[in-house]
């Protein structure tokens, strides 16, 4: 089926540190089990900077980065299928193969094969993007009868890596859940916690962070800019008391992607608690591993989200459990490199989801 557009452009990665370039490129046509996907948005992503800035993507550059998007399906290949033609769809952050042992076992978020749209190949900050079709999630009407496609750009990693995060923690009501860092993934991480009527914690080093966790739904929360590890931990335990939260079992969530940030988060375990790894970063961290002994404790990692839990969250959206529009901020494709300096500098207090011309 024909890709439809004669002319497509994108943003590209020439080389780290180097401000992305426009190119224009005759359109193509889908390969066998793929889909052309016409842009409606692509959120901005902590992964998007890392990667311009030293972090090694599996493609080298030139590269179109971008891994949140959401879009009109306009082509697809052989053997894709046709009831996608002309949907709304979001395309999952990373995207398995589905017939490898380990998607076969329901390990899909380690598909070998997996590809990840800004690191395996071009992804969608562009007017189009060419995707694998399989596991592409269409939208419903009900969350679109509320919100614009573009909006919806964010499920893609943003909402959907915390929820399932949350949802593997095993989170029940009235645990305690701690977020460490609510700039981005731990902001949509608060609003799940709250649905599932867990008491929510939040910590940051921003007030304007902080106060948005708030209206978030958390119950309390904790500026740490400049309190040692030790005090942290003290602090969190007597905020703790105060909402009456259990004092095990907690469930915690690192959300910040930074070394600091890992840190305090692995000091908080105790008792039967649970840790998420959610953030990224390179910084190497040194922790105390006899702890998950000593407490009986778990740390897991979360690498982006399967895509079978897109059509729940999207339940969740639609229903009102959750919310997007408070969080995100529209800005024109081409400004890339402006959006890209302000999230570098930390200038950004919502996400940014750039929409093409």
């Amino acid at each position: 089926m024909t890709a439809g557009t004669a002319t497509w452009h994108a943003w590209a990665m020439t080389a780290v540190h180097a401000p992305l370039e426009r190119r224009e490129m005759p359109a193509r046509e889908p390969g066998l089990g793929e889909a052309v996907v016409a842009v409606a948005g692509c959120g901005v992503c902590h992964t998007d900077l890392s990667f311009l800035h030293g972090v090694k993507t599996r493609q080298d550059p030139p590269l179109v980065l971008g891994h949140e998007i959401s879009g009109i399906v306009t082509a697809l290949g052989e053997r894709a299928d046709g009831a996608l033609l002309g949907k709304a769809v979001i395309v999952p952050a990373v995207l398995p193969c589905g017939e490898c042992d380990l998607c076969r076992a329901g390990f899909r978020t380690i598909c070998r094969t997996q590809v990840m749209p800004g690191n395996d190949r071009d992804g969608g900050f562009a007017s189009h993007v060419i995707v694998p079709a399989r596991f592409l999630c269409q939208v419903p009407e009900a969350a679109l009868a509320s919100h614009e496609l573009w909006e919806l750009a964010v499920i893609s990693d943003a909402v959907s890596t915390p929820f399932q995060a949350v949802q593997r923690s095993g989170l029940r009501r009235g645990e305690l859940a701690i977020f460490v860092g609510v700039g981005g993934i731990g902001l949509h991480g608060v609003q799940v916690a709250k649905a599932v009527g867990a008491l929510v914690m939040a910590l940051d080093v921003d007030d304007t962070k902080l106060q948005q966790a708030t209206a978030a739904g958390a119950n309390v929360t904790l500026n740490v800019k400049g309190l040692a590890v030790k005090d942290i931990r003290k602090q969190v335990r007597d905020l703790a008391h105060g909402i009456s939260a259990p004092a095990a079992l907690w469930k915690i969530f690192e959300t910040s992607g930074t070394k600091a940030g890992q840190e305090a988060a692995f000091a908080l375990l105790g008792y039967g608690a649970s840790l998420a790894i959610v953030g990224f970063t390179t910084d190497r961290v040194e922790v105390p591993l006899s702890n998950l002994m000593a407490f009986d404790a778990t740390v897991r990692g979360n690498w982006g989200a399967d895509p079978m839990v897109y059509a729940e969250l999207l339940e969740w959206l639609a229903d009102g459990r959750i919310q997007v529009k408070p969080y995100v901020a529209r800005r024109a494709l081409d400004d890339i490199n402006a959006v890209f300096d302000d999230a570098h500098h930390g200038r950004l207090l919502k996400r940014v989801v750039l929409v093409p011309a």
